[in-house]
């Protein structure tokens, strides 16, 4: 009797373990292919851009703020993303993405401070971007895994979530949101 009843609890912990890491997956990007506002990067990513958000850590609790703002054009079919983040404890950063399209949808991303080339694909109102971004932690270089995931709310706005790894454990995470100046807005009937 007590080996069957020890067998009961390891087949329920077993089923709740599944149930625990099913909660952890991510939908398919093709999930998002009839989404309306086709995420089109050379369309989204031109001109001036700004971008305001926050970094959480694993817990979920917000230790920076920062807006950056961007510079975005596109020449012979390559992207450049000119970014200059400013963080709430004064630090700047900068970031100058160059996007390559490969085949329809997919692009290859690099930047000074990411590690070898990560891999952007689109499907309808969405973007995915894998990468592992090289950081200064505590006075040395570490590596994260980020998986960025971009979805294009209207035409003006674009909604980043980021979830940040450090050998496959989930260590903080990013979200924010991109908007093309005011420049760039069509005008509004009164």
């Amino acid at each position: 009797m007590g080996f069957t009843m020890y067998q009961s609890i390891n087949r329920w912990v077993f089923a709740g373990l599944l149930a625990g890491l099913g909660g952890c997956t991510h939908p398919d990007l093709k999930s998002y292919s009839t989404n309306k506002h086709n995420f089109i990067p050379e369309q989204f990513f031109e001109g001036q851009l700004s971008a305001h958000g926050v970094l959480k850590n694993r817990s979920g609790q917000v230790t920076r703020y920062f807006t950056a703002d961007i510079d975005a054009s596109w020449d012979k079919g390559v992207g450049t993303l000119a970014e200059r983040f400013e963080f709430n404890d004064g630090e700047i950063q900068f970031r100058t993405w160059i996007l390559k399209p490969q085949s329809e949808g997919q692009y290859v991303a690099t930047a000074g401070d990411v590690v070898g080339e990560g891999l952007a694909l689109t499907s309808g109102n969405a973007m995915k971007l894998d990468y592992v971004l090289r950081i200064n932690y505590r006075g040395k270089p570490m590596n994260l895994e980020v998986e960025d995931w971009m979805w294009q709310a209207d035409e003006q706005t674009v909604i980043n979530h980021s979830i940040l790894r450090k050998w496959g454990f989930r260590v903080g995470s990013i979200q924010l949101a991109i908007i093309k100046s005011d420049a760039d807005k069509p005008d509004l009937p009164n």
